[in-house]
């Protein structure tokens, strides 16, 4: 079972302008590689392998033009034409859309580091080719510190290491080969309902509260929706005819909200951590989980905002893999299986049930309870009938 470490970065200057450019050399491979297969389909020949691709990148690298990218590791544009080849061959194939190029400003700067290539030690992660000088003093440049020690282990075969930039910080992942574990869980199964009043209702009366209601996110909301505007009359303020210009004062602004949006990001990802491991520490024999048409629901102009706060991709994400590595059966229950609508003591069907009945009322016998914990009762039994 291979796991993935996502280990922040600590590059001083120098080492954060060598790591732009060559998230810069990426991309220019990257491109290159998607306009070569581009024009080489509209002159109608056949697909080139990224091999192939590879040895006439190599050649390019012999003009003197071209010269500069002998500067940087071979690793990360080799890896780059792979992943444009390979992002070519999933359009035809029907599994995405056509790849676009990527931009300097939009694209999220990122490369590839070789797994034969990079080391770790305690505190600092060594890449190739920062520096062309074999000087042991200049060598040094090479090592790039990690904001966490000893997260990452020393001896270990490492796959896929990439390094990206989020705006704000460099970031290093890495995924590492673990034992997978044996151990196989007896509790009793759990069925989850999550909604946007309460983030999850467990069927075993465990109730997980929505974070973007608590005082501190709220009161970090209400400081970004002032930046938000303090940045929105400046560039009014600065407009020349119909174009905006971009001032110092407006690019701090912008960096303090890009760090308050993380800041927001960070703190909703840690507490839907904390949730999942708290559920599979409970060592259930499963886990239900209701397929919610979250497109649906985002087009709901009253409820899209709740909804992209509660970050419902990302707790079936992070409940999907955790399950995996502790050997709990994870299910999904189908779309339009009635979990609230259901009567979860007679199985009677309440067609008529609205959004905003909280409580259930059953016409048949007579019982009365929460709706949300019905439905976590419904996706237990879920497994249990199917």
């Amino acid at each position: 079972m291979i796991k993935t470490i996502k280990v922040m970065l600590l590059p001083n200057n120098k080492q954060k302008t060598k790591l732009f450019e060559c998230a810069g050399t990426a991309r220019f491979a990257y491109n290159w590689a998607l306009g070569y297969e581009k024009e080489n389909y509209e002159t109608g020949n056949s697909f080139l392998s990224h091999y192939e691709l590879r040895r006439i990148f190599t050649k390019l690298k012999t003009q003197p033009e071209y010269a500069w990218l002998n500067d940087y590791s071979n690793n990360i544009t080799k890896q780059a034409i792979k992943d444009a080849c390979t992002a070519y061959q999933n359009f035809f194939k029907g599994i995405t859309g056509f790849p676009k190029f990527k931009s300097r400003r939009k694209s999220k700067p990122s490369f590839y580091v070789d797994t034969f290539k990079i080391s770790f030690t305690s505190t600092h992660v060594k890449l190739e080719k920062l520096t062309t000088s074999k000087k042991k003093n200049k060598q040094k440049f090479n090592f790039v510190k990690l904001a966490e020690p000893d997260k990452i282990p020393v001896d270990a075969k490492y796959s896929n290491p990439r390094i990206t930039f989020d705006g704000l910080n460099w970031w290093i992942s890495v995924g590492i080969d673990c034992e997978e574990s044996q151990e196989k869980p007896t509790n009793k199964g759990i069925g989850i309902d999550i909604g946007i009043k309460d983030l999850a209702i467990c069927s075993d009366t465990n109730v997980y509260q929505n974070i973007n209601k608590t005082a501190k996110v709220r009161k970090l909301k209400k400081k970004k929706r002032r930046l938000q505007r303090r940045v929105s009359k400046k560039y009014s303020k600065n407009k020349k005819g119909e174009r905006y210009c971009k001032t110092c004062n407006i690019i701090k602004s912008e960096i303090k909200l890009l760090k308050l949006n993380h800041r927001l990001t960070n703190i909703r990802h840690s507490y839907l951590h904390s949730v999942t491991s708290e559920i599979i520490n409970r060592k259930p024999k499963f886990i239900v989980l209701e397929d919610l048409n979250v497109k649906g629901m985002m087009k709901n102009r009253h409820l899209s905002r709740a909804v992209q706060e509660q970050c419902f991709y990302e707790f079936y994400r992070q409940i999907q893999y955790k399950c995996e590595c502790h050997n709990i059966e994870f299910i999904t229950a189908d779309r339009y299986y009635p979990s609230s609508k259901m009567c979860s003591c007679c199985g009677n069907i309440k067609k008529d049930l609205k959004l905003s009945d909280r409580i259930y009322h059953c016409s048949v016998c007579g019982l009365v309870i929460d709706r949300d914990f019905q439905a976590s009762v419904n996706l237990m039994n879920y497994r249990l009938t199917t």
